[in-house]
């Protein structure tokens, strides 16, 4: 069973639960990587432990969540590996990983009511990849990747 990696902030705390939820009942094997109460955290703190482990291939996929998904998503793309997308509709969620492979979701707590975050999630675990022209573009972003790891650029 492939591990799914859940993190928020405080600001996403409260959808964070529902979403864990939902994915148990989709038969996921879910890991919470924090927060765990509504004190006021960083939300970088949440973004490495969930990006950090898809970057490390110890979760295939990862959710994050803060107030409105921004600060995660500028977080989470800047591990390798890693192509964090902030969906706020279907279509969004559909190409994020159709188009874009994307391995990491990311939804604003004060932006989606949980019935839309929780359909949002499972347009974009239901998608897959259509490859082609689209993987063309991937291997452009990890040779950037590379090239930076390697000081080129």
């Amino acid at each position: 069973m492939a591990m799914v990696a859940l993190g928020s902030d405080h600001g996403g705390l409260q959808l964070k639960a529902v979403l864990a939820e939902a994915l148990r009942q989709r038969g996921l094997d879910v890991r919470d990587m924090g927060t765990d109460n509504d004190d006021s955290v960083d939300y970088p703190d949440f973004a490495e432990k969930v990006a950090g482990a898809v970057s490390r291939g110890e979760a295939r996929q990862g959710i994050l969540i803060c107030g409105t998904g921004i600060g995660m998503s500028i977080v989470a793309n800047k591990f390798p590996g890693v192509r964090a997308a902030l969906v706020t509709d279907d279509f969004m969620a559909q190409m994020a990983k159709e188009h874009n492979n994307a391995n990491v979701l990311v939804l604003g707590g004060r932006v989606l009511d949980a019935p839309t975050a929780c359909r949002l999630v499972g347009i974009w675990l239901d998608a897959a990849f259509e490859g082609g022209r689209h993987q063309r573009r991937l291997d452009k972003i990890a040779e950037l990747e590379a090239d930076m790891r390697a000081g080129r650029i």
